[in-house]
């Protein structure tokens, strides 16, 4: 029966020969390697049906896992498709926390917790260790190190006890004391943290083999997804469930293993080979996505990276276009080429905004493109950051203009009604409510009634009359000012830079915040020049219609996407341009050990692999960083990359030692220019 390929509701006709070998597998583990844009989904969701209807696995006794809600919730229902609901009965796919989770709900009493225990979110977790390190004087700093420290001992399947035992030094050993003390809060109220849910899972199972031999009773057959991510104790946790029947699928791809730094270790590929001796290996290598250039490229540039398991993606879609290196003046001449050859190409071609992606290595550099796409009215989203009108510092801002242009605008009076504090405390707040509620009235005309004030306390009737005479104070003046001379004032009179001193991490993050103001307020200011007749109603019109379109869930919208490297794993689009493409941005400056470059070349291959038709990499010759220039250089992984398959700049066919760098970046810098000015 295994052997058919076609039999009533089950056809893999259309599956190519890997995919229809890794589907059929199932009498022995099975590692599918599985390329970027290799169809990997379809085949888990695909395998999944084949179990059930060829190989009589019942859905109950399959477990499917991945890392995200989103995958899990896709993967669920392509597989659930496939099936009638009889058959998809039972059917448990989800991420690998939630798994844990299932079994921490089932087994707690033999961990010591008590039924109902709570899971701590980060900062439930940031309080208790605060609490535990630095009662008298707490630094931020030093208490989110003690934190990523006890995440990453998690992670490793290091427990307190053995952390104290393996501390190279007194900072370790000071990490591993609050470690012990924070699990044994955690079970004194009865908490465990997110990374606990994997962690203690591992420990049950190791501890007591009969509730191993009852899970494994449960799961008779286990598929992974996003194998490469996994950590540690994840890796522990497959291995104990699949111990028994050794019946397994782990989908990954180790060259776009790229969250080491949370934890993935992508040598637990070579673990899976030493501890599944059986293991057949299935390598997915027709690409569905991108040209024959893209991949070449993509191909030549992670080839300088060792390999257990060579591959090699090809694709049956053509050549396709060169991919384009796009040398740039400065930070702001990148941002301005690439938006203007955006618009270029959407016209001329008449291709939709949607189909275009800017990717870049840190949120930080997405400010000056949401800029440039602000200042040509070009819609866009981001992926994986926070857009601009979600800031928090921007939305205060936008609230304030829209409350004066709207007095019955009760969501933006709620929230500046007390940012800064002005000693209207939440009960005032409350009742102001409950007032505005009974007299069907908006919020702003209420605080001009006299009835209001037999409501509220004494102080809380004053704190609220300051607010309104200064609310009606401000309308007066927006009709004799322009709306950019109010922002800036309201800025003033607020002492909102202090605010955000006193509200941020760190005054560097508070001078970050400041700068997102004033670069509103500049915003304002070319707004009304595009105005005719420029007012504040119709300007916020404008702001409120433009953060609607940044932050549309809507992912049919026409908006140019912006995206880290990381947040756009997963995701394809026609135009890609990687931006920022210079050193010690990729690959990163704290990343520069052999094991950092070989992540970073493999956060560059994600990047280049999202692209279906066309390809730009762009780099600045000086960008401003901290108020000051500094002169930039090439990223090292453009010269790895095939020179024939490149055109737009010059390009060393031999990877460049850091001293032939350092000495050859001043010609290169120079020759750039002429071709610039060329």
């Amino acid at each position: 029966m295994c052997g058919q390929d076609r039999i009533p509701g089950m056809n893999l006709q259309h599956l190519n020969e890997p995919q229809q070998a890794a589907v059929k597998t199932v009498n022995q583990p099975c590692l599918v390697l599985a390329g970027a844009g290799s169809g990997k989904t379809r085949v888990i969701t695909q395998k999944i049906a084949w179990l059930i209807r060829q190989e009589g696995y019942l859905a109950s006794h399959i477990r499917a896992v991945t890392f995200t809600n989103k995958a899990a919730r896709e993967m669920k229902q392509r597989a659930t498709e496939l099936l009638s609901k009889t058959e998809s009965k039972g059917l448990r796919i989800s991420t690998f926390h939630t798994l844990g989770l299932n079994i921490l709900q089932q087994e707690y009493q033999h961990l010591g917790y008590r039924k109902g225990f709570s899971i701590l979110d980060a900062k439930d977790a940031e309080a208790c260790i605060t609490e535990l390190q630095y009662k008298d004087s707490p630094e931020t700093e030093l208490i989110k190190k003690t934190q990523y420290q006890i995440s990453n001992w998690k992670n490793e399947f290091i427990t307190p006890e053995q952390a104290l035992q393996q501390a190279e030094d007194a900072l370790q050993q000071h990490h591993a004391k609050i470690y012990l003390a924070y699990q044994q809060q955690l079970q004194a109220c009865n908490s465990v943290d997110f990374d606990d849910l994997i962690m203690l899972p591992v420990l049950l199972f190791r501890q007591q083999q009969e509730i191993l031999n009852k899970w494994q009773d449960k799961i008779h057959y286990l598929l992974i997804d996003e194998y490469q991510d996994t950590n540690t104790s994840q890796y522990e946790l497959i291995k104990l469930l699949c111990q028994m029947r050794r019946k397994m699928t782990v989908v990954g791809d180790d060259d776009q293993s790229i969250y080491a730094w949370r934890g993935a270790k992508p040598e637990n590929i070579h673990r899976l080979q030493q501890d599944f001796p059986d293991l057949k290996v299935v390598k997915l290598e027709q690409n569905y996505r991108s040209t024959g250039r893209i991949l070449k490229v993509a191909n030549q540039l992670i080839a300088n990276n060792p390999h257990l398991f060579d591959k090699k993606l090809w694709s049956a879609s053509g050549p396709g276009e060169f991919i384009r290196i796009l040398p740039c003046k400065n930070d702001q001449d990148e941002a301005q080429k690439v938006v203007i050859d955006i618009i270029g190409k959407h016209f001329q071609t008449s291709e939709p905004y949607k189909n275009f992606a800017i990717l870049y290595r840190g949120n930080h550099q997405s400010r000056l493109y949401e800029k440039m796409l602000r200042e040509h009215s070009v819609p866009y989203q981001i992926t994986g950051g926070t857009a601009f009108f979600e800031r928090n510092e921007i939305k205060d801002l936008t609230a304030y203009l829209r409350i004066i242009a709207n007095p019955e605008d009760d969501r933006a009076l709620l929230r500046i009604i007390n940012t800064p504090r002005r000693e209207i405390g939440t009960t005032t707040i409350r009742q102001l409510g409950e007032y505005a509620g009974w007299r069907h009235s908006p919020l702003s005309n209420v605080l001009h009634e006299a009835g209001l004030e037999q409501k509220l306390s004494r102080k809380g009737w004053y704190s609220l009359q300051r607010f309104r005479d200064w609310l009606d104070e401000k309308r007066r003046q927006a009709e004799q000012m322009d709306a950019m001379s109010l922002a800036r004032q309201l800025v003033k009179e607020l002492d909102y830079e202090d605010w955000l001193l006193n509200t941020s991490n760190s005054q560097k993050q508070a001078a970050a915040r400041m700068e997102n103001v004033e670069e509103l307020i500049s915003w304002i200011g070319n707004l009304q020049k595009q105005q005719d007749e420029p007012s504040l109603h119709k300007l916020v019109s404008q702001l409120t219609l433009m953060s609607i379109l940044e932050n549309s869930d809507d992912k049919q919208s026409d908006s140019v996407q912006l995206s880290t490297f990381h947040a756009a794993k997963g995701l394809e689009f026609p135009y890609v341009y990687l931006v920022g493409f210079e050193e010690d941005s990729i690959p990163h400056f704290q990343c520069q050990d052999e094991q950092g470059v070989e992540e970073e070349r493999r956060l560059a291959y994600v990047g280049i692999t999202r692209a279906e038709k066309a390809l730009t990499i762009s780099y600045a010759q000086t960008r401003q960083k901290y108020g000051e220039i500094i002169q930039c250089e090439a990223s090292r992984f453009i010269a790895e990359m095939p020179a024939d398959e490149l055109e737009g700049a010059e390009h060393c066919s031999e990877k460049l030692t850091p001293e032939q760098k350092k000495t050859q970046g001043i010609d290169r810098l120079a020759s750039l220019k002429q071709m610039l000015n060329g």
